[in-house]
């Protein structure tokens, strides 16, 4: 974590990060937004506004909005559903009520262990280029063997 921020009260440091990415949110689906007025001006608009475009937009707009919540835990996808979800023209208030929630998830992991992760992934590198890829690789091989056996228990049990 940052000095800056390590050195503020936890509530603080949450709120801050709450506010950084809210912002960052909010920008990039603005972005989206701006995106499709433009293409309203192309040949695409007939893609983006046709019978298949606006049903597209009216399921994401009802059903797609915990996609929204959800990218906030993911690294590297979270940019691409907000901007998405300006693009397809989801309405400003569906996807602020699912945004904030996802917004509150992130600020809270990098409020705790966030930064930690980070830090230790740079001082891994320092040390070796191959040894954050293979903690990484160990990680997910942890993860992909506990979701297998908790599908075939559930299996097993029904």
């Amino acid at each position: 974590m940052p000095e800056w921020l390590r050195d503020q009260p936890f509530a603080l440091a949450v709120a801050i990060l709450m506010g950084i990415v809210f912002c960052r949110a909010q920008a990039t689906y603005w972005l989206g937004r701006l995106a499709r007025a433009g293409v309203r001006r192309t040949r695409l608009s007939t893609y983006l506004e046709g019978a298949r475009g606006n049903r597209a937009t009216q399921l994401l707009d009802r059903y797609g909005l915990p996609a929204i919540t959800l990218s906030f835990l993911t690294v590297g996808i979270q940019t691409a559903v907000n901007g998405s979800a300006g693009l397809l023209g989801i309405t400003w208030i569906r996807y602020t009520i699912a945004m904030v929630p996802g917004c509150l998830a992130w600020a809270l992991i990098y409020a705790t262990v966030g930064f930690a992760a980070l830090e230790a992934w740079f001082a891994l590198a320092a040390r070796s280029a191959y040894a954050p890829w293979a903690a990484l690789a160990l990680v997910a091989a942890i993860v992909v063997t506990v979701v297998v056996v908790r599908r075939r228990r559930r299996g097993q049990e029904s």
